[in-house]
């Protein structure tokens, strides 16, 4: 009995640990592979806001711990646009949900379903997953110029679906920032779009009544989360200084393919 009641707090907090440890270098992965574990103990809406939670909290922390080393300039010129597409992204959810499934399939006990915005992120993120892994692309870099493209990508998707950290990185990591400026500049913009569509989930919860999706039951797993998501960040910036910047371009290529793969499928 006791090993069933705290399996859920075991499974959150390793996936928590170990996503947060991992995103300190890719810059995206926690809420793509911690929204499945929610969805284990909690329904869909509510696994979505928990998830929210424990990604926005997150992000704050790694602020406090690298946020010196973010670019001003990558900030301005990707994180306020991605910040204004996220509103919008946001806004669209209702509009997007009305859309359908193109097909789903079950694989085991898990229900797969294919919606055209999955595979859409799908394609752009194997495109860019392309670009670190093939050493020929490997060398080009993003002007500066295309920048606010970028954010106004990362940011709508960020806002729509949650899956803004894949094209943020995918951007970032061409413009030829340090291995701390990186990790830095991704977690203040991560924050900036976390706080948007959050405040814009909350409107539209007031709108429909709903003050929140989560109950005073769900908050102990959610706090077990962010606990260890928040130990995930400190053991990962111990090796920070360790890690170049040709490991992490290899890491992000790799989780990039991986993450397409798994929203074209359906499976995220």
């Amino acid at each position: 009995m006791l090993t069933t009641v705290l399996l859920p707090y075991l499974v959150v907090a390793l996936a928590s640990l170990g996503a947060a440890g991992l995103t300190m270098y890719s810059g995206f992965g926690l809420g793509t592979l911690l929204l499945p574990i929610f969805a284990l103990f909690f329904p869909v809406e509510m696994a979505v806001a928990a998830t929210a939670v424990v990604h926005m909290a997150n992000n704050l922390f790694k602020i406090a711990l690298v946020g010196r080393y973010a670019d001003r300039g990558l900030i301005i010129n990707f994180g306020v646009p991605a910040l204004l597409a996220a509103l919008v992204g946001a806004a669209a959810l209702g509009l997007v949900a009305g859309l359908g499934t193109i097909t789903s399939y079950t694989l085991g006990p898990h229900t797969a379903t294919i919606t055209p915005i999955k595979l859409l992120m799908g394609c752009l993120i194997f495109v860019f997953a392309l670009f670190e892994l093939l050493p020929r692309l490997r060398q080009l870099k993003f002007d500066r110029r295309y920048l606010p493209l970028g954010g106004l990508l990362s940011g709508f998707f960020g806002g729509l679906s949650g899956h803004q950290g894949a094209l943020r990185s995918a951007f970032l990591v061409k413009t030829g920032v340090s291995t701390e400026a990186f990790v830095g500049t991704n977690a203040v913009i991560a924050f900036m779009v976390d706080l948007a569509r959050l405040a814009t989930y909350g409107i539209m919860f007031w709108l429909a009544g709903t003050l929140s999706p989560l109950g005073a039951e769900q908050w102990p797993l959610v706090l077990t989360g962010i606990i260890a998501a928040f130990s995930g960040v400190i053991l990962g910036k111990r090796l920070l200084d360790k890690v170049t910047m040709g490991a992490i371009k290899t890491l992000t290529g790799v989780l990039l393919l991986a993450i397409a793969i798994a929203l074209g499928a359906g499976l995220v």
